[in-house]
């Protein structure tokens, strides 16, 4: 079976260069190189082999420069469902760090949630924690927290490029509907989901909604999603950044750990560190001059 070796750069600095290319190319056996974006991705066919093996030995020819690095089969490249992670994947923000902001909290609540995504605390129990600290928030607070989100770059591209293409887009956040719908609308998903925060008479009540989705939850979404449109695991991606999303990432056929925290790098398959969330699809053999505006 024929297998894809995918390099890519940063898009700020379009620093892949054809040296670097034809290095990787002569490590791995590779013939033709197939420039996906000038400068920035390309293809490596390599006629049979180990996929982990075959990127392990790209990546030792290249010496740990700053380039992502994917193999994978040639073969059934293009997804049909992707599921997205929301903050830190598709949003470049921690929302329950913004809103404690408002309470003085942030510093403290920041690092329970980097513990929490790095998979030392266990979801559910961190997140019912540091909600019940914003008992009283009045909700002006969310809707003013909600104008500071940002996208990822190459967040709205991904999934507007997904869509032209008939793939089906879910964006299903361990974060809360009030962001996640704002979110979801502005970016294009097909579907949202999320947690609720509860509220009575204009404020948090510091509780949210159960159940919580967590972790399992994630997976159980994946494993529906693709039901619902008969589409088997191995046509599908899904990317996230935190513990709570590595049940997903291992059980879909293109599980991208972005940026992500070192136990799920450790763990997924597939990861980017150095690309932006365009790398998703060149992951499946979408050119740029394909991408949609």
């Amino acid at each position: 079976m024929a297998i894809v070796l995918t390099l890519i750069g940063d898009p700020a600095k379009r620093n892949l260069s054809l040296a670097e290319a034809e290095a990787a190319a002569r490590a791995v056996g590779a013939g033709e190189i197939t420039w996906l974006a000038e400068n920035l991705a390309c293809d490596l066919l390599v006629d049979g082999g180990d996929a982990a093996a075959a990127e392990e030995t790209a990546r030792a020819a290249l010496a740990g420069a700053p380039f992502d690095l994917a193999a994978q089969p040639a073969e059934g490249r293009l997804k049909r469902l992707l599921v997205a992670d929301m903050e830190s994947t598709i949003i470049e923000q921690e929302m329950l760090d913004e809103l404690a902001a408002y309470l003085g909290l942030r510093e403290e609540m920041a690092g329970i949630t980097a513990r929490t995504m790095a998979g030392e605390l266990d979801f559910e129990d961190s997140l019912r924690a540091r909600v019940e600290r914003l008992r009283d928030l009045p909700l002006e607070r969310l809707e003013e927290a909600a104008e500071r989100m940002t996208f990822m770059p190459g967040a709205r591209r991904l999934i507007a490029t997904l869509r032209a293409r008939g793939c089906v887009t879910a964006l299903v956040s361990g974060g809360f509907t009030c962001f996640a719908e704002l979110v979801g609308e502005a970016c294009g998903f097909d579907h949202v989901q999320a947690n609720r925060l509860l509220d009575a008479e204009g404020r948090l009540t510091g509780e949210v909604a159960e159940p919580i989705l967590g972790r399992e939850a994630k997976l159980a979404a994946l494993e529906t999603a693709a039901a619902e449109i008969g589409c088997p695991l191995a046509d599908t991606a899904a990317v996230g950044d935190g513990a709570n999303d590595l049940a997903m990432l291992l059980a879909a056929g293109l599980g991208v750990a972005f940026r992500a925290k070192p136990k799920v790098r450790e763990a997924a398959r597939f990861r980017i560190d150095h690309g932006d969330l365009t790398a998703l699809l060149f992951l499946q053999g979408i050119p740029e001059s394909d991408f949609a505006a």
